[in-house]
């Protein structure tokens, strides 16, 4: 029952990678596009989990927090150089 819930999970968290691939290229705005892009931080922390759970492995687990905090600080970053149109000060 598990391995059928994993893979059904897998399964719409890359539909819901390409949805978001689909905004971050369609995108009208530079806004949409960021969020696109942070919401696929997101999804793809979930599919790194989801790949830990299915292989029973811990590896997977350190790898999304590692992505998790670059995609924090990539998204602060963007929005900064949105706002102001200088990262550091």
């Amino acid at each position: 029952m598990l391995s059928a819930a994993l893979v059904i999970t897998l399964a719409l968290v890359v539909m819901a990678l390409l949805m978001n691939l689909y905004r971050l290229t369609i995108g009208p705005d530079l806004p949409d596009r960021v969020l696109a892009l942070d919401t696929m931080y997101v999804n793809s922390i979930a599919l790194i989990v989801l790949l830990g759970l299915w292989l029973n492995t811990k590896t997977y687990f350190e790898s999304a927090l590692l992505i998790a905090m670059l995609g924090f600080i990539s998204t602060v970053a963007v929005c900064k150089y949105i706002l102001r149109g200088d990262i550091i000060e």
